[in-house]
């Protein structure tokens, strides 16, 4: 067995639902935006805020790479912060791991690299720029903002991460579903304004979808 399977399967085991647990082992072996977040942090050990987290499944992945001195996910599902805390004092994380259960848009203390993976797009255009300007405001001057988005270009990629989307959203697995995915002219139009200089390229990963890492910094 691989160091990296070995890490995977630690991580999942620390979830007590059986599909979490194959979710997570299944999700950090196929989906690259794990290692790319670490690859874009590394050698600047700072907090990170991850806005839209879910199980928390970054923080954990993170914190095995000890890429970071200090996690703060948030999210607005219950169950998944319950679950995710659970995990986390189950490693003896808790200290290390915190998950809160808050609005987006709630400030907060911490400065540092900020994650949005796969958020934006269930937000409605008008507040997509709001989230924008917050990641902004809890970014350090040497932090990173890493973000995973679906890009909205009209390909047959884009195409096909719709229609998963309407899954997504039949399933009840994202209630309310995907509310506008936007390009990455309208990204650039919230970020670089405020002196962020801002890198797209594809994530595609081994899957169809339309998937792109932005990674974004102050300019110095």
């Amino acid at each position: 067995m691989t160091p990296e399977s070995r890490t995977r399967r630690r991580i999942a085991s620390r979830f007590s639902r059986r599909r979490d647990r194959i979710y997570i082992h299944g999700k950090l072996a196929t989906d690259p935006v794990y290692a790319a977040t670490a690859t874009a942090i590394a050698g600047r050990r700072l907090p990170l805020l991850d806005i839209g987290c879910g199980l928390g499944i970054l923080g954990h992945y993170l914190h095995a790479c000890d890429a970071l001195d200090g996690y703060l996910g948030l999210d607005h599902d219950p169950d998944k912060i319950a679950m995710g805390r659970a995990a986390a004092d189950r490693a003896g994380l808790g200290a290390s791991i915190s998950l809160s259960e808050v609005d987006a848009t709630t400030p907060q203390a911490i400065r540092g690299h900020v994650a949005m993976l796969d958020v934006l797009h269930y937000l409605p255009e008008d507040r997509q720029a709001d989230l924008l300007a917050y990641a902004v405001d809890h970014l350090a001057d040497d932090g990173v903002l890493i973000l995973r988005n679906v890009i909205r270009d009209g390909t047959w990629r884009y195409r096909a991460t719709v229609w998963e989307e309407k899954f997504i959203e039949a399933v009840g697995w994202i209630p309310g579903g995907a509310q506008y995915f936007p390009t990455e002219d309208d990204i650039r139009g919230v970020l670089e304004p405020r002196g962020i200089r801002v890198d797209f390229r594809p994530l595609f990963g081994r899957t169809p979808y339309n998937s792109y890492l932005m990674t974004a910094s102050r300019q110095n």
